[in-house]
């Protein structure tokens, strides 16, 4: 018997298309999954939007007032991949609606923020995750199973990058993710947001941390309507940039290892350069987004000019068997959102957690805080551990 799961998408740019995809395909992937959600309403303010949304896949029923869901019984769980500076007020609304809630990175502009909606959702008794995808990589979740087994030995010292392009243009438009109060602190908790998220899940906790930031692109251009993705605004008057286009981090982990987080927004010639190395006593492991399903691995007992080997994904690593049949074959970026709607799903229907939660929301929020109070005041700041 499978049970159908009314899901509606609040916000419905890039991101929304992202998780409405995922609905769409979960049960091609995982058949034996005990939900079948069922694309019931969509949210979207722009005015149009909603209404191809629900053209091209099929929702029952569309609004431009997110409120209008947190109201509708079909509805049994949400997407939230509405602005940053709207996911406090949607996420706990939707909570205290009774809504399971899947909402994507960083849950808010501050760690305040992440623990509101994680409250919530404690006290709601619904289930939660959070857009963390590339922890769902098969490579990556080998690599972590590779650094828990001390196949490299003991970690010793690991770096973790994310640098983009996407606002590099001088005429990239000044939309809200640049303004402090809507986007927060910029590539922080755009980018290395997911860098945190890297650093625990394969290193365990942060302990302490010094960062320095910058703003490289100090003005940019206002839109004269609404933007789509990272448009471009050639020739509108001009306004100030608020929040970090860089930021650079040294870290402290609780087992003693060291780590340098590094992101950039505005890095000319950098597309989705997002990966990290982690090296050990007795050997190392790389992983690069841009090829998602390998990893380079180095083990054994020759220390000095030891080998590094090139290993695919395949079945066995993660939920690559639920794509794939065999190893080398690839996998893209949207299906590690098809495998985060999986797990979301399997929660929702188990009443156990699967995957990302808003704890884990709460701890890559308290990593940016201490990042932010670091670069004002120039000092190594202790990060608040979360149980």
């Amino acid at each position: 018997m499978v049970d159908a799961l009314g899901v509606a998408v609040v916000g419905f740019g890039w991101m929304g298309r992202a998780h409405t995809r995922a609905y769409a395909r979960v049960r091609h992937h995982y058949p034996l999954l005990p939900l079948r959600p069922e694309l019931v309403a969509v949210a979207e303010e722009v005015p149009g939007r909603a209404e191809q949304a629900a053209a091209q896949f099929g929702f029952a029923s569309v609004t431009r007032d997110w409120r209008e869901i947190a109201a509708d019984p079909r509805v049994g769980a949400v997407s939230v991949t509405a602005p940053n500076f709207l996911h406090r007020e949607i996420g706990v609304a939707m909570a205290e609606a009774g809504k399971h809630l899947w909402i994507e990175k960083p849950v808010g502009l501050t760690a305040g923020d992440a623990r509101a909606v994680a409250d919530a959702v404690a006290a709601s008794g619904v289930r939660s995750a959070v857009g963390f995808n590339y922890r769902n990589a098969p490579a990556v979740e080998a690599a972590r199973d590779l650094i828990a087994s001390g196949a490299i030995g003991t970690v010793t010292h690991a770096r973790i990058r994310l640098f983009s392009d996407y606002a590099a243009h001088p005429e990239a438009a000044l939309t809200w993710r640049f303004e402090r109060e809507r986007g927060g602190s910029g590539v922080l908790g755009d980018l290395a947001s997911h860098g945190a998220d890297l650093a625990w899940f394969l290193l365990g906790d942060i302990a302490s941390l010094t960062a320095d930031t910058a703003v490289f692109v100090p003005e940019r251009a206002r839109p004269a309507a609404a933007t789509a993705g990272h448009s471009r605004a050639p020739g509108g008057p001009p306004g100030p940039v608020q929040n970090e286009d860089y930021v650079s981090c040294l870290l402290r982990f609780a087992s003693g290892a060291r780590g340098v987080l590094e992101a950039c927004r505005v890095s000319v010639g950098e597309q989705n350069t997002y990966g990290f190395e982690v090296h050990g006593t007795r050997g190392a492991v790389f992983w690069d987004f841009r090829r998602m399903n390998e990893l380079g691995v180095s083990r054994g007992t020759a220390y000095q000019d030891q080998p590094v080997s090139r290993v695919y994904a395949g079945p066995g690593h993660g939920e690559f068997g639920a794509f794939q049949p065999g190893a080398a074959n690839a996998m893209g970026y949207d299906d590690l959102k098809v495998i985060e709607a999986y797990r979301f799903l399997r929660s929702v229907a188990e009443g156990t957690a699967h995957g990302t939660t808003l704890t884990d929301a709460v701890r890559t929020a308290a990593v940016l805080d201490a990042m932010v109070r670091s670069a004002r005041d120039g000092t190594w700041v202790s990060v608040d551990p979360v149980a």
